[in-house]
């Protein structure tokens, strides 16, 4: 599948794969200086890049597991979603959730990106809906 994408800056980095099978694109920083982000706070973080998902596609912004794990860093807003008719620059709204200021240079692999179909739905307001064997159960109710 083509994506077509556009630099913004010179600097930034067409996403990469890490290997054959990865489902995720590496997307990188696009800064001029290291980005610091203290304990608790959130910063976007620049790409550099615009993109033409195909319609039917979205984008799917992941955090990179390295990141999350060693240095507590992920996207704020969990996944972010980048819809085809979108385009303006992508960032990467980056939070810290470890409890030490962790600093985030240019050029580095802040976020993985995954491009996949969805289905748009419509939505049909009823009197009834079926009954399952779930029913109305809430958070938890399936543990029981």
């Amino acid at each position: 599948m083509e994506v077509r994408i556009k630099k913004l800056r010179n600097e930034a980095v067409v996403p990469t794969y890490g290997s054959e099978f990865s489902a995720g694109a590496d997307l990188y920083a696009c800064e001029t200086e290291d980005i610091t982000i203290a304990p608790g706070e959130t910063r976007l973080i620049h790409t550099g890049l615009s993109f033409e998902i195909p319609e039917g596609f979205g984008g799917f912004i992941y955090a990179r597991s390295s990141l999350g794990t060693k240095r507590g860093l992920a996207p704020a807003n969990k996944v972010g979603v980048i819809d085809a008719d979108y385009r303006g620059e992508v960032m990467v709204s980056l939070h810290n959730h470890s409890m030490e200021a962790q600093t985030v240079s240019p050029g580095e692999r802040v976020a993985q990106l995954v491009i996949a179909p969805f289905l748009k739905a419509e939505f049909t307001v009823a009197e009834e809906l079926s009954d399952t064997v779930r029913g109305t159960g809430g958070f938890g109710s399936t543990g029981k």
